[in-house]
């Protein structure tokens, strides 16, 4: 590589502008370039490793650069890169719903494809609506969500979220839409699961006639600060959606493919969504590719004469890309084949024994838990009281620095420090890991409460 280090950081902050961050942030701490990658690591351009212990955004299901993967994308991209997917078709999107029949919940039996996570939430979004107009109830139009839960950037997507750090802004533009107060299990422990259901209870009995669809983040609300609620709770909602024929819609989005230790996060419940979202992990962080899977009820509300005027008008440049497909009917056959989630499974035991070990006692730790390999801390300022720090104060962006400067990629969500490797990282690793961030947690959290 002819430029320097220093070169590439002074060109990208001249003209790039990053996802998720102030770019004024970049002035003194510009970003990392990135020459190549290697199982769960990360090399720099000035030749440091840097472990990935967020997947890269929690995509990364098999490590970096996969060998299976990598020889899949470049053999398919001497074959056949893309076609219009609009009257073609092509055996490797046709091998891939045959693979993704064996996995989904049962029911689940027509899949349409787009390109990222908040594109397939935009067409779920779009399909109950037609959906429910199309069976003749034309007055049901709003959409039900959890507190805190988090579906994407796209004006729609931010509609059926509720965090105002990402749609205070733009909420002149969106929908109106219901919320209903989603279990906080940390902040608010002591409210049982029975009292979450019957305020769900009360808002589906007051709206139900006006509710298209309830759209969730089933079992673990990412972008919320890993936030986790049990499976009775899953359920109950889904229960209420048919009382009430409210489609229900799972984004399976950062949870699917065995993230939550099972092949989606609906199988914990054993409930079939109505529509399904996947994308991240499908294709092991390769190529971009989401899917939206309906039952067969959705589907055939779609189906009739072209003059009827049913069809669903919808479509995606790169829907069904051969290279993407290659990709995800890889990364199956490699979760089935070497039993990827089970082994995960039992190394996620062994972390979160690990994880409680080492945090769950400090006393600026307000709580430790997990979900499959993913595993989360709270940092706080009174573990008793479970108070945060100011958010001016960005307790968990600097632990973010301090770990990279070590090399490790820890990105917090708030004070929120979470793991969520790929899921055949091996044991050494996750160990090296959790030796960095207690160094670099223990380190700040010490500096931090000596200047206050």
């Amino acid at each position: 590589m002819s430029a320097s280090v220093k070169e590439l950081q002074e060109f990208d902050r001249e003209h790039i502008w990053h996802p998720a961050c102030q770019m004024k942030d970049y002035e003194d701490f510009p970003a990392i370039p990135v020459v190549r990658g290697k199982g769960p690591y990360l090399y720099t351009a000035d030749g440091k490793e840097i472990l990935d212990i967020i997947s890269s955004w929690w995509c990364n299901l098999l490590g970096h650069c996969n060998e299976e993967i990598s020889e899949a994308i470049a053999k398919q991209a001497k074959t056949l890169e893309h076609v219009i997917f609009a009257n073609f078709t092509h055996p490797y999107a046709i091998d891939l719903v045959k693979e993704l029949l064996t996995i989904v919940p049962k029911g689940i039996e027509h899949f349409n494809f787009a390109d990222n996570g908040s594109s397939a939430i935009e067409m779920a979004l779009k399909i109950a609506f037609q959906y429910q107009h199309q069976i003749g109830q034309t007055q049901r139009t709003l959409f039900a969500c959890l507190s805190d839960g988090y579906h994407g950037e796209t004006i729609g997507a931010l509609s059926v979220g509720s965090m105002d750090l990402y749609n205070l802004m733009y909420k002149p533009m969106m929908m109106e839409n219901i919320h209903i107060e989603a279990p906080d299990l940390f902040l608010r422990a002591d409210e049982s699961i029975e009292t979450s259901i019957e305020k769900a209870k009360a808002v589906f009995e007051k709206y139900h006639d006006k509710l298209c669809a309830l759209i969730v983040e089933p079992l673990l609300q990412g972008a919320a600060g890993m936030r986790i609620y049990p499976k009775e709770y899953l359920k109950a909602l889904y229960q209420l959606c048919k009382q009430y024929n409210v489609l229900f819609i799972a984004d399976e989005i950062a949870t699917g493919f065995g993230r939550t230790g099972k092949w989606f996060a609906c199988d914990h419940a054993q409930i079939t969504p109505d529509i399904m979202c996947l994308s991240k992990a499908i294709t092991g962080g390769y190529m971009p590719m989401s899917v939206v899977c309906t039952t067969k009820e959705v589907y055939n509300a779609f189906l009739a004469d072209y003059s009827e005027g049913k069809a669903f008008l919808h479509s995606h440049t790169y829907a069904g890309n051969p290279l993407a497909c290659a990709a995800a009917l890889t990364v199956i056959k490699i979760l089935k084949r070497d039993h990827i989630i089970e082994k995960a499974n039992v190394l996620g035991e062994w972390l979160s024994e690990e994880f409680r070990k080492r945090f769950e006692a400090l006393d600026y730790v307000g709580q430790v838990r997990h979900i499959g390999l993913i595993n989360v801390l709270e940092l706080v300022k009174d573990k008793n009281t479970k108070q945060r720090y100011p958010s001016s104060l960005r307790v968990g962006y600097k632990i973010y620095q301090d770990a990279l400067k070590e090399g490790l990629l820890l990105r917090p969500i708030g004070d929120t420090l979470y793991f969520n490797p790929p899921l055949n990282i091996q044991k050494e690793d996750l160990i090296k890991a959790m030796d960095l961030a207690f160094k670099v947690i223990d380190r700040n959290m010490k500096q931090l409460r000596e200047k206050i």
